[in-house]
């Protein structure tokens, strides 16, 4: 999903002493978008993710910053998608529908 794209971006590109800023170059984070689209599918948006984020943002109260979040899950929901790789885990908690993996998670386990 292009959102998300555009989140990796950000905050790779974003300075260290900026919150969560991982003080890449646009090279390095170019080469990273570049490796994630290699491995990952890019899921494109229709009517259905439209009403499903809908339904979730009514369902949980959703509010602020977690709407983006929520159209990841409505996004994930309309493809079939059940599991999630995330350095925020806390921030998808309330959709018990979801398996959520941390990159810790996934290298413990």
């Amino acid at each position: 999903m292009l959102q998300n794209l555009c989140e990796f971006w950000n905050v790779c590109a974003r300075p260290q002493t900026a919150r969560g800023g991982l003080g890449l170059t646009l090279d390095e984070t170019y080469r990273r978008l570049r490796t994630i689209e290699r491995i990952a599918v890019v899921l494109p948006e229709s009517s259905s993710v439209v009403s499903r984020w809908k339904e979730l943002v009514i369902q949980y109260k959703v509010q602020s910053v977690q709407v983006h979040d929520t159209r990841l899950v409505a996004s994930m929901d309309a493809s079939g998608i059940t599991q999630l790789l995330t350095l925020n885990p806390v921030d998808f908690r309330r959709f018990a529908h979801i398996l959520i993996h941390t990159p810790e998670s996934l290298l413990s386990g």
